[in-house]
């Protein structure tokens, strides 16, 4: 495929994607962002300036978390807590085990004095009941009350005086209640339990099951209330951010800006096209779409530093819109190294079936973990040029054809090594097509179940684009639900500043 198709196109189709969506904006945004509500959950007021205390800044942190972890309940369905421990090897782990190994070493011998000090077994059996009585359910009034009798402190305190504690008794008593309270995957850790003999093992082993079912406790409450969050989450996550905002009135200034530059990317934009086309007029006011501003903002979240601070408005999805981010800069290598193979090699391919889908599966190994620090690209497309110089060369003598000669592997080697070049044609043509494509995403109305078209140069990595470009879509359309009473009012301050000052829009722009 020649690397110039579509090229002086593509400007023009990304914004003819959106047309239906511009022409009716500038008169509708006008209007709404003019409106007012009287609902506050769904119309952030902005606040006068203040000084923040302390107690403020950590309600306002308090309620960030909240909502970063209502957030991720709701919306990732693998989300869960995991029991994980301090690397054995690390100096946090070291001083742990050591401060523990301190402590049962410590009961051991309070035990085997004589007679016996149970003071401190009598704390743990005190923990336990508490961590025990958590587990129940309202209304397991009979078993609340039992442990309650069983654990009762002050009594075994007094049992401890005449040296009559049966710690065994009130050890198995515990394991049985354990037993019944557990999920079904700790069975097997009740039953070590009742095999261990020493009294000070079997109290450090029941503290270390217990933790266990303290985690599954939690995933199970999370099980049960991520329906609920999904059902409520958009006035969650709206009423959560108000709290933040009232809080904090500078919650919003990076969000501000991030809008801000998109609104003057476009602005530039529209000048250019302008200065470009006879007989525009120049004096004219340009008309900007409050909907292509925040999806041109939406879009450079695909290229943003993520070393820099993302919107505020965003920091729930930071983590998978990084991901999206890496996930498509693999792509791109793997779709330019298919394009330079094709281009160079020509027809002498064309016709081998599922060739660029193999030249995907020798790429994509090669390119695992390109994001990290430490990984080195150069290296990784010089071993992708030998090994497609290698396939290629396999295919053609299969076929009775002759093998590249050693200038056209060069060429070919040196075409995949400068992708990661700056202002690459290949890679800028393939970036500019994924750009569209998300684009097109955005454009789509969320109701509508049809993907957009895929671009030239991209149909060997189709189902991965189009897999990334749902996910991308399902977050920008949520984000828009929670946060479009914001964007509005920023978008109208920044729009139209001469116009009163008044609530957003309970709805986010035309979409």
């Amino acid at each position: 495929m020649p690397l110039n198709d579509d090229q002086n196109s593509d400007s023009d189709s990304s914004r003819l994607s959106e047309s239906t969506a511009s022409s009716s904006d500038s008169e509708y945004s006008r209007q709404s962002f003019n409106s007012d509500s009287s609902s506050k959950p769904s119309s952030p007021a902005s606040s006068p300036p203040k000084i923040i205390t302390f107690d403020e800044l950590m309600a306002a942190a308090r309620n960030l978390t909240h909502l970063t972890l209502a957030h991720e309940i709701a919306v990732n369905a693998n989300f869960c807590i995991k029991d994980e421990d301090f690397p054995r090897n690390s100096f946090a782990g070291t001083v742990k085990r050591i401060v523990h190994k301190a402590f049962w070493d410590h009961l051991e011998s309070e035990l085997n004095e004589d007679p016996p000090e149970y003071e401190h077994a009598i704390k743990l059996f005190e923990e336990i009941k508490e961590i025990l009585l958590s587990f129940l359910t309202p209304g397991a009034n009979r078993m609340q009350n039992q442990i309650c009798e069983v654990l009762d402190t002050d009594l075994i305190r007094q049992q401890a005086e005449h040296n009559a504690v049966d710690i065994h008794g009130l050890a198995n008593y515990i394991i049985n209640t354990m037993g019944k309270l557990c999920a079904p995957i700790r069975d097997n850790d009740i039953k070590q339990l009742k095999a261990t003999d020493n009294i000070v093992e079997l109290l450090r082993q029941i503290f270390r099951v217990l933790d266990l079912m303290k985690v599954d406790m939690a995933n199970y409450t999370i099980q049960n209330l991520r329906p609920y969050l999904q059902r409520h989450l958009v006035d969650y996550e709206r009423t959560k951010f108000q709290e933040i905002l009232e809080e904090t009135p500078s919650a919003l200034d990076l969000t501000t800006e991030w809008i801000k530059e998109s609104m003057e990317d476009e602005l530039s934009s529209i000048s250019d096209e302008s200065s470009s086309s006879p007989g525009a007029d120049s004096s004219s006011k340009p008309i900007i779409s409050p909907t292509l501003v925040l999806n041109n903002g939406y879009l450079k979240l695909l290229q943003w530093d993520y070393h820099k601070t993302i919107p505020e408005t965003l920091i729930t999805d930071e983590v998978r819109l990084q991901e999206l981010r890496e996930k498509l800069n693999q792509l791109k290598i793997i779709a330019c190294v298919c394009l330079i193979t094709n281009n160079t090699v020509g027809a002498a391919i064309v016709d081998v079936p599922d060739f660029a889908d193999q030249l995907k599966r020798i790429s994509v190994p090669l390119l695992e973990g390109m994001n990290k620090k430490t990984f080195d690209l150069k290296e990784a497309l010089n071993a992708i040029g030998v090994q497609i110089c290698s396939k290629v060369n396999r295919s053609l003598t299969e076929r009775g054809l002759p093998a590249l000669n050693e200038e056209m592997q060069s060429n070919l080697m040196g075409q995949i090594a400068h992708i990661v070049e700056e202002n690459n044609p290949v890679s800028s043509l393939i970036d500019k097509r994924i750009q569209f494509f998300m684009r097109s995403f955005l454009a789509l109305p969320s109701f509508q179940k049809c993907l957009p078209t895929m671009p030239g140069g991209l149909s060997v990595i189709q189902t991965e684009m189009e897999f990334v470009g749902s996910q991308y879509a399902s977050i920008v359309n949520f984000n828009k639900q929670v946060y479009g009473p914001f964007y509005a009012n920023i978008l109208r301050k920044l729009l139209f500043p001469e116009a009163p000052v008044g609530k957003a829009e309970t709805e986010t722009p035309a979409n």
